[in-house]
């Protein structure tokens, strides 16, 4: 079945909501209006507003109470409206939500998925175009994934929500109008924590995630046509990272490329070229080389097109790794 982005984890969110009458979804203009981008279109008028839970604009508010829910019993799934809102939050997520089941030597869970629509690309402005993705999977107790595409969208909602743990649950708002085919049928596979080869090739690795995987496989296909056979990872998964997947393409092409959209300094492609230099120092023909947006506060809508990598900055980077 061809469907959006948005649409395929609409229906994720409805397979988890029959399966499990515990799962209740929290968020600001998630029930009568469906949420900004209709992610959660007609839950409540399904599942009753017990269930799908317009609440006040408080993002602390929102994990405080599914924290306290989480303790009883019930998996929640709170949604932040923007990426640059979920700041207000940050304490509860990292100094509760993530600590509690080390807190009390395994004895508590706490499973909670919070969505984030996270990432530039739509013509907005600052706190609606950030990339924290960082921030989280530096916190040690907190499962970080982003789905690239439907399939994976559809897939990994249903997989976080199962999960015990808490999963913060990136989705690349740009992407959220993307069409592809999914099978609503698949088996459950991967899981969550691994990542996906999406194209195989041979010069060298391009690793991406979230928004940047089209802008990769569009940087593949150009490469191609010059000449060059790039291999594109998915990582899907921000925290734990799939370094196993990584270091078998890299040990094949020799040559490794991270993009995202965050900036470069202290971005997860720093911790990406700093893990595969260590484990593939001998097969690496020239150093890992990362493709970001700029160190700046993110800027006017005119201007982010120039902030955001393109094909061309992926092919650049390429250039200079097989010039190395």
């Amino acid at each position: 079945m061809t469907t959006t982005y948005a649409a395929a984890l609409n229906i994720g969110l409805r397979r988890a909501m029959e399966d499990d009458p515990k799962v209740v979804l929290m968020g600001e203009d998630i029930g009568r209006l469906g949420g900004v981008f209709r992610v959660t279109d007609t839950l409540q008028k399904d599942f009753g507003d017990n269930r799908v839970i317009d609440t006040p604009l408080a993002e602390s508010g929102i994990i405080g109470t599914a924290f306290g829910m989480a303790l009883r019993g019930y998996r929640p799934v709170c949604e932040i409206q923007f990426d640059g809102f979920v700041y207000p939050a940050f304490d509860q997520i990292v100094s509760q939500v993530a600590k509690v089941h080390y807190r009390t030597q395994g004895k508590v869970l706490v499973p909670i998925t919070i969505r984030i629509p996270f990432g530039g690309g739509i013509g907005s402005v600052e706190h609606h175009s950030e990339s924290p993705e960082a921030y989280f999977a530096h916190t040690a107790g907190l499962r970080v994934v982003t789905p690239s595409n439907p399939a994976d969208a559809y897939l990994m909602i249903r997989q976080a929500i199962a999960l015990d743990d808490p999963v913060i649950f990136f989705e690349p708002k740009r992407r959220y109008w993307d069409k592809a085919d999914v099978d609503f049928g698949a088996p459950d596979e991967p899981a969550l924590d691994k990542a996906r080869v999406c194209v195989t090739g041979d010069d060298a690795t391009v690793v991406a995630y979230g928004g940047t995987v089209a802008t990769a496989l569009t940087a593949a296909k150009i490469a191609a046509e010059e000449g060059h056979s790039l291999e594109v990872i998915d990582l899907r998964s921000l925290s734990p990272i799939d370094f196993d997947t990584i270091e078998e393409s890299v040990a094949k092409t020799g040559r490794l490329v991270v993009v995202h959209e965050a900036p470069v300094f202290a971005g997860l492609g720093a911790e990406i070229a700093a893990r595969i230099t260590e484990r593939c120092f001998y097969q690496l023909e020239a150093p890992v080389l990362r493709v970001g947006g700029f160190d700046i506060p993110y800027p006017p809508a005119k201007l982010e097109r120039h902030h955001l990598p393109d094909a061309d900055r992926i092919l650049a980077a390429l250039d200079r790794s097989l010039a190395a």
